[in-house]
């Protein structure tokens, strides 16, 4: 949840011309078209933000999974 003050921000942060004509513009942007090396670089770069996972010898319980 946002505090009281991160709250006031945000609302300080939209009346700002700049701000509200980039939010803007973005939602006209057309990302649907997007090659596939592109997404495979996208790919590649969120992977490696995150550190390699280890591997578990364990089973994994799935009795409470719930659809």
């Amino acid at each position: 949840m946002l505090s009281e003050q991160e709250k006031k921000e945000i609302l300080e942060d939209a009346q700002k011309e700049f701000r509200r004509n980039s939010c803007r513009f973005t939602k006209e942007k057309n990302i649907d078209i997007i090659s596939f090396d592109d997404y495979l670089l996208f790919l590649d770069s969120v992977q490696k933000i995150f550190s390699p996972f280890a591997v578990s010898n364990h089973k994994t319980i799935t009795k409470f999974n719930k659809l």
